[in-house]
């Protein structure tokens, strides 16, 4: 029987056992070291992480307070634009009224004494004619040369229609100078319908017929029995004359595009409508008209500043704008626009018949 060195299998077993040992510290040790590397770039992945989340939180407020800087400053400009704008009109208007409002007072003064003068002066003629039935040959031929029966027939008809003109540029007068209160700081009561009145007079010459628009633009107003409004006149009126401007744009601009489509059985005959009317406390001004409407699109961003679907040169996109602003902000109402293509634009305006203390207060504010 074969003799086992049992002492030498057990230092070989002891000795593999100290190297799986050692091998076994050294995997423990790898283990340890992996697991610290791997906690530090959990860590330091960790702060990457909290640092951008800060990073985005500062970067979303920054962006919030440069939108809102920047709305101020668009803001600040259109006030800025509107102040000079409605300043510099008021002035030129105002000047302009008054300039010629003086001759037009003379003329109108001197026209009553003027007929009177002349009927004198033919009065004596028929006297003459009494005396002395036979008149000289040079007197008879001057007389019907002259043709002094026409003369006489015409006078009448003459002076009639330089009283009409007269009256129609006092007229004229009158609205640039109701126009002009656009500089006025006094919150007082107005009757709106002067002012509604007083656009249409400055935009007269834009609604009579064109070679291009042969029916000219028919306005119609349909005015309720509207008490006095607590409002500020001038910055009113500009918003009048702002929506009626774009309705007349709107309606020549669909004029030429029928032309252009040549449309000649469809013939628009434009027309704009102007309704007013009272509901409890708040007056209601509709200003409609017929042209081509405005997209579903547009709609949202009329009154945005310097928005505009007009050409470049004949819109700066602070018409509308201007208008939101004195009738919501500065008093208090609404202002809606309804409309689809084809289907005409009716701006809506709504203005409280008097104002609260502290919409008093909040208007003088601004």
């Amino acid at each position: 029987m074969e003799h086992i060195d049992y002492e030498s299998r057990i230092k070989d077993l002891e000795k593999t056992v100290r190297v799986l040992t050692k091998k076994l510290e050294r995997s423990q040790a790898d283990r340890q070291q992996l697991e610290s590397a791997s906690e530090l770039r959990e860590a330091v992945l960790k702060n990457v992480i909290k640092e951008l989340e800060e990073s985005q939180i500062v970067l979303e407020r920054r962006t919030k307070e440069l939108e809102s800087t920047l709305a101020n400053l668009q803001d600040l400009q259109v006030k800025m634009i509107e102040s000079e704008k409605m300043s510099a009109l008021g002035v030129l208007v105002a000047g302009i009224a008054h300039e010629i409002n003086n001759p037009v007072n003379f003329i109108y003064g001197n026209l009553e004494h003027a007929n009177a003068y002349f009927q004198d002066l033919l009065g004596l003629i028929d006297l003459y004619q009494e005396s002395y039935p036979q008149p000289t040959a040079p007197i008879k031929e001057e007389i019907e040369l002259i043709e002094l029966d026409y003369i006489r027939e015409d006078s009448q008809k003459i002076f009639k229609s330089m009283n009409i003109g007269a009256e129609r540029i006092r007229e004229i007068v009158q609205s640039l100078r109701t126009f002009s209160r656009l500089d006025e700081a006094e919150f007082k009561k107005v009757d709106i319908h002067e002012g509604i009145d007083s656009a249409l007079v400055i935009l007269n010459h834009r609604l009579q017929p064109t070679p291009e628009n042969p029916h000219g633009i028919k306005v119609i107003c349909d005015y309720g029995r509207l008490p006095l409004i607590e409002c500020y006149s001038g910055q009113l009126n500009q918003v009048f004359l702002n929506i009626i401007v774009n309705a007349i744009d709107a309606l020549e601009s669909g004029l030429k595009t029928q032309k252009n489509n040549q449309e000649h059985e469809k013939i628009l005959l434009p027309n704009i409508h102007i309704s007013t009317h009272v509901n409890n406390e708040w007056i209601s001004i509709y200003i409609t008209d017929n042209g081509p409407g405005i997209s579903r699109e547009v709609q949202p961003k009329l009154f945005d500043p310097f928005f505009t679907t007009k050409e470049v040169g004949k819109g700066t996109g602070l018409g509308l704008s201007i208008c939101y602003k004195v009738i919501v902000e500065l008093h208090g109402g609404k202002l809606e626009c309804h409309s689809a293509p084809g289907a005409g634009a009716e701006f809506h305006i709504q203005i409280p018949i008097q104002h609260s203390p502290i919409q008093h207060s909040r208007i003088n504010a601004l």
